[in-house]
């Protein structure tokens, strides 16, 4: 789901531009300062702990925001959240990365609108006039602005780090800077990962499959059972470890697919994203995927299940054993039944562990290989929509 901040100064139009971003992007809205402003007109306990605080132009303890914020959240049904007025602080900056951890989100982008003090000031005397706020008072405005330079200037320097922070020009009329967050939005969204993985009996046809849809989608295909194949074939010392497992159409131990993944991903700084296959293939390994992702910034977008049946993929094998694309463990029955009884026993508790996440997704791959490419296209491209 789409996670925003806007951020900026007081006076800096993040009402206005909130309002119109909602709209567009189908988003909750969350303003510390609004919900706040309800809990003091409803006489709450915490509006009342917060009602001097805000009249005199401070910033309302974390323990009262996070609260609000968890509970508005909770309660969301959009397609993504948009905060504004928050996070004012630093630590506010990793409770909000901690929240939004918690409920399997992640932050797209912090949107700073940008203007000049003198017009920001300006801005907040004409809407004092207008609209009667205590807290746009001139000498309130001056302490705002104090508490902003002291306490939130940090907070850009903690996204900037993380590589999420857009500055916006404000300056302007409000299509304009609308214009402007959208096409950042827009931008950003085209250029965000892209993680999708492909699962599936042996003999699924996911290989095929996955560097067509690698090509599409313009992702790195990492499979685990190519980059193993090719340690073997130069001798490496993680070939010779793996080899004695693959003869047995066995996994290999989860510390070698973790580097081997961790290189894939190391050699490829510029892609967009990745396709795995091969992995995961146990719910232990569904973990260390999120793990694996979580150090570069990342997550799963979906996991595709190719779903054959049992005799088709024993057919599939069994006639790829005939092929110069065989693979040592097609050539022996028994190995063969071994790999799909132990994808049969690792199934559910897979299938299972991405369902809870919502990102599960499935495809009968029994049809002819373009039937089943279409098929898998859409389901991408529905997945990617809801992600």
């Amino acid at each position: 789901m789409l996670s925003i901040v806007l951020f900026g100064a007081p006076g800096a139009g993040k009402g206005t531009q909130s309002k119109m971003l909602v709209e567009k992007y189908n988003l909750t809205y969350i303003s510390t300062g609004d919900i706040l402003r309800k809990e003091i007109a409803a006489g709450t306990e915490i509006g009342i702990q917060a009602k001097d605080i805000i009249n005199q132009g401070g910033l309302v303890d974390d323990e009262i925001i996070v609260q609000i914020i968890e509970k508005t959240i909770e309660n969301s049904t959009t397609g993504g959240i948009l905060f504004d007025g928050f996070p004012r602080t630093v630590v506010q900056a990793y409770i909000l990365e901690g929240l939004l951890h918690r409920m399997n989100r992640r932050l797209l982008c912090l949107l700073s609108l940008e203007a000049p003090r003198e017009m920001l000031i300006e801005r907040m005397l004409k809407r004092a006039s207008i609209e009667g706020r205590d807290d746009d008072k001139k000498e309130v405005i001056l302490n705002r602005f104090q508490e902003y330079d002291k306490k939130t200037i940090p907070v850009a320097e903690f996204y900037k780090e993380k590589g999420i922070y857009c500055p916006v020009d404000g300056v302007g009329s409000v299509e304009e800077v609308f214009a402007r967050l959208e096409t950042i939005i827009d931008k950003t969204l085209e250029n965000a990962y892209r993680n999708i993985i492909l699962y599936g009996a042996p003999g699924s046809g996911r290989g095929t499959q996955a560097k067509n849809l690698a090509k599409k989608y313009d992702l790195v295909y990492v499979s685990t059972g190519a980059m193993i194949r090719d340690e073997i074939e130069k001798g490496s010392e993680i070939g010779m470890e793996s080899k004695i497992y693959i003869e047995r159409g066995d996994n290999v131990p989860d510390l070698i697919a973790i580097k081997l993944i961790e290189q894939k991903i190391s050699n490829n700084p510029n892609a967009r994203g990745f396709l795995f296959k091969g992995f995961p293939s146990t719910y232990v390994q569904a973990y260390i995927m999120d793990g694996i992702l979580e150090k570069i910034h990342t997550s799963v977008t979906c996991m595709i299940e190719m779903q054959s049946n049992t005799l088709q993929c024993i057919r599939r094998l069994t006639q790829r054993s005939k092929t110069e694309k065989r693979r040592v463990y097609d050539m022996d029955p028994e190995i063969i039944i071994h790999r799909l009884e132990s994808y049969e026993n690792s199934a559910a508790n897979v299938r299972s562990y991405y369902q809870k996440k919502n990102k599960y997704y499935n495809v009968n791959s029994d049809a002819p290989v373009d039937v089943v490419f279409e098929t898998l296209c859409k389901t991408v491209d529905e997945a990617l929509k809801k992600a």
